[in-house]
């Protein structure tokens, strides 16, 4: 009898079938491609349902990438791996587009995508990170996310943040935060002569570039989806 185990990766979702011993082994190899295809039919679904397509993957038999299932060794391991996160990164970036308020549209096409600091594409090939951040790049974002559009009362970053995590929390960690921008050009949204950091008399507070980077920093922290895999 074939043991099914099934695991949630950082990147996809492996489904791991592994014969025991007692089998005759001729019909071992047929018995665990049965037992794949079965499988895999079952995962395809569990993530149409979750996700309403079903994502992509890659078959593994015994570490060969797309071998026939039927190859697989009588004491072989079959692998499918299910790309799940660029669902999770598509449906976050329509969510935002959606729930944006829309009056000029610049708002709507302010959210940009990062990994791990480098902007890249949601849905597109995307580099291995420890991070993704979606954020906006206009300064008003942050009046948007307390409420002060009455298209948006709620605010946008943090109720897709919230849906997202209730549809995709088992894939990552996701969370509202907030994010600078400054080294991607969102200081260039600051208005001219903002009190960034200063006093009255217009002198850094502190006295020192760092605290004056310090609050320069704080002063262009914008809302944000940040996205962490397990």
């Amino acid at each position: 009898m074939a043991k099914v185990s099934t695991r949630i990766e950082p990147l996809d979702r492996n489904i791991v079938l592994a014969i025991q011993e007692g089998e005759p082994p001729a019909d071992r190899g047929h018995r665990l491609a049965g037992y794949a295809r079965a499988a895999l039919l079952d995962a395809q679904e569990t993530n149409r349902r979750a996700t309403g397509r079903v994502p992509p993957h890659e078959t593994f038999v015994d570490g060969r990438k797309g071998a026939p299932l039927e190859s697989v060794k009588p004491d072989g391991v079959i692998v499918f791996e299910f790309d799940l996160l660029n669902d999770l990164f598509e449906w976050i970036a329509e969510m935002l587009v959606r729930h944006s308020p829309v009056l000029t549209g610049e708002y709507q096409d302010s959210h940009v995508f990062f990994a791990d600091g480098v902007a890249v594409e949601p849905g597109g090939a995307l580099p291995p990170a420890e991070e993704y951040v979606f954020v906006s790049t206009v300064p008003y974002a942050r009046k948007i996310e307390r409420g002060l559009s009455p298209q948006a009362p709620d605010g946008v970053y943090e109720a897709v943040a919230a849906m997202a995590k209730a549809r995709f929390g088992n894939l990552a960690t996701i969370r509202f935060s907030f994010r600078s921008l400054q080294s991607g050009g969102i200081a260039a949204y600051i208005p001219a002569g903002a009190p960034v950091g200063r006093d009255r008399r217009g002198r850094f507070a502190s006295g020192s570039a760092r605290s004056a980077a310090r609050a320069q920093e704080h002063a262009t922290r914008q809302p944000a989806i940040v996205i962490q895999t397990r």
